[in-house]
C-alpha cells in the first residue's frame, strides 16, 4: 500500500508538496505546543481547525477548556509565530465546537478512516492533468475537501507572494 505522501507527490508538483508538508506539520504541532505550555491534556479536547487570513482557529469541545486555553493564548501565538513564521499568524480565535474535536473522535470510533485508510481510498491517476481529476479519485469526502481547501490556500498564498 502506498502512503498518502507518495500519492500526493504523484498528484502535485514539488513546490506544492513543500507547502503541503509545512501545513501538515502546522496542524500536527498542536499537541507539542500544548505540551510545551504545560497543558498536554488540552490537545485531547481541542484541535487546530483552520488558519484563515492569519487568524488561527482552535476548536474546543467544552467551555472549561476554552477558559484554560485563553490563559495561554499569548504563549500559543508566540510559539506558532516562532515555529511557522511563513504563515504570518496574527491572532488566535478559540471557538466552541459541536462535540469532540476530530482527533479525539478518530481515536474513539472506527467510522472515520485513519490517514493510511484515507490514503488507500485514492486511486492512482493516469491522466496528464491531475489537479481536478485527482481530487475526484479520492473516495473519502472529508479528506478530499481538506486537500481542495489546502490547494486553494496555497494558490492564494502563491498569488499574494508572487503577483504577476
Amino acid at each position: 500500500m502506498e502512503t498518502a505522501g507518495n500519492i500526493l507527490s504523484a498528484l502535485f508538483d514539488e513546490q506544492f508538496m513543500k507547502k503541503a508538508q509545512s501545513y501538515s506539520k502546522f496542524f500536527d504541532s498542536w499537541k507539542d505546543i500544548t505540551e510545551k505550555n504545560g497543558i498536554t491534556a488540552a490537545a485531547d479536547h481541542s484541535r487546530i481547525k483552520d488558519l484563515d487570513r492569519g487568524i488561527l482557529l482552535i476548536e474546543i469541545d467544552h467551555p472549561g477548556w476554552k477558559q484554560i486555553l485563553q490563559t495561554k493564548q499569548t504563549k500559543f501565538l508566540n510559539d506558532f509565530r516562532i515555529r511557522f513564521p511563513e504563515l504570518d499568524i496574527s491572532g488566535i480565535s478559540l471557538m466552541l465546537g459541536s462535540g469532540k474535536p476530530q482527533s479525539a473522535q478518530e481515536t474513539q470510533t472506527t467510522q472515520e478512516p485513519s490517514p493510511p485508510a484515507a490514503a488507500a481510498a485514492v486511486e492512482p491517476e493516469t491522466e496528464s492533468d491531475p489537479s481536478e481529476k485527482g481530487y475526484d479519485a479520492i473516495k473519502d469526502e472529508e479528506f478530499r475537501e481538506k486537500l481542495k481547501k489546502l490547494g486553494q490556500k496555497i494558490a492564494v498564498d502563491d498569488k499574494n507572494k508572487n503577483p504577476q
